[in-house]
């Protein structure tokens, strides 16, 4: 089956918005849940200066599709593959050179999470939950959550939500960092996406680009390195908007 059927991809002005597409839960059916050519597309429109995740419905998404993982269990080289894949459609979406926030609300569990910790930005509704509760089935997160979530909210407290399977309220995921705002859930999408409009409307997209590579280059360079780069990003911007 093609997982792909269970996503949604639109845009809205300046901002691209992709629906994990599988309501009630919005399961994820495979790890490869977007094709890389869709990826592609999108970071190659010049037109997008912003892209929001969110999900169909009531949830965010609730993860995996335990019985789709059942049947890939059967072959483990094949999942090995195939989380592989998953993993690096997630590290194309955090490297995009647009913000990517994602727009939370009702369950963001598991797979659904580690999507989620990939997005730049994450807002979530006041009914939000956070939890990977991958243990209580003794396995663990396999897309990049247990080194995504210890970045954000240090490894001890990584430590605890990623063993104990507890499940995280907005307030609490806010407070440890988790997350970056807390709104109305009936406001979760258009604040989104006035977040987005507000930030980047009126931005040259070469700009929006520089910025975002640098800030990528502060994880993926040294320090030394991702300053130098910075100073090449600054020069070329001020040499082609402010001569004379």
């Amino acid at each position: 089956m093609n997982s792909q059927k269970y996503l949604s991809w639109e845009k809205k002005g300046h901002v691209g918005i992709l629906g994990l597409n599988n309501p009630p839960e919005n399961y994820i059916y495979d790890p490869e849940f977007i094709s890389i050519e869709l990826l592609e597309k999108i970071a190659a429109d010049k037109k997008i200066k912003g892209i929001i995740i969110k999900g169909t419905g009531r949830h965010f998404s609730a993860g995996a599709d335990i019985n789709n993982l059942k049947k890939l269990s059967e072959s483990e080289s094949l999942l090995f593959d195939k989380m592989t894949k998953g993993k690096q459609l997630l590290d194309i979406i955090e490297n995009f050179q647009v913000p990517v926030v994602a727009a939370i609300s009702g369950a963001c569990f598991g797979g659904g999470l580690e999507i989620a910790l990939a997005a730049h930005i994450r807002i979530c509704s006041e009914n939000a939950l956070f939890a990977f509760p991958e243990t209580n089935l003794n396995i663990m997160p396999g897309l990049g959550g247990t080194v995504r979530l210890s970045k954000l909210t240090g490894k001890a407290r990584a430590i605890e939500i990623i063993l104990s399977g507890e499940i995280v309220n907005s307030s609490k995921a806010n407070e440890i960092k988790l997350v970056d705002y807390v709104v109305p859930s009936k406001e979760i999408h258009h604040f989104a996406f006035e977040f987005l409009e507000k930030m980047t409307a009126d931005r040259d997209i070469e700009v929006i680009n520089s910025v975002m590579k640098s800030i990528h280059n502060s994880r993926n360079m040294s320090f030394d390195d991702a300053l130098k780069e910075e100073t090449k990003l600054f020069c070329h911007l001020v040499v082609k908007n402010m001569k004379g």
